[in-house]
């Protein structure tokens, strides 16, 4: 399935990229920060750790680290239960 992911506000960023995030293909416009892609699919509020190109994104560089075409990103939080 292929989503799009983004606003009106996102056209600054100019061209547009594919990457994975959690294995599904999404199109972003580039110069996406990976602290950019965690607020638009709603996770900015919540603990989770990403990985780009299997490597840990410490929450200290997700302002600054951009996302690159063909990126593959996961990100995962944390889920309670009992």
């Amino acid at each position: 399935m292929y989503h799009s992911v983004g606003s009106a506000n996102t056209i600054r960023w100019g061209f547009r990229m594919r990457i994975t995030v959690n294995g599904e293909p999404v199109d972003l416009p580039e110069g996406v920060t990976v602290a950019e892609l965690i607020a638009q699919i709603g996770l900015s509020t919540t603990i989770c750790a990403a990985e780009v190109n299997r490597n840990l994104v410490p929450k200290r560089d997700q302002d600054t680290r951009e996302l690159r075409d063909g990126d593959a990103v996961e990100i995962v939080t944390l889920v309670g239960g009992g």
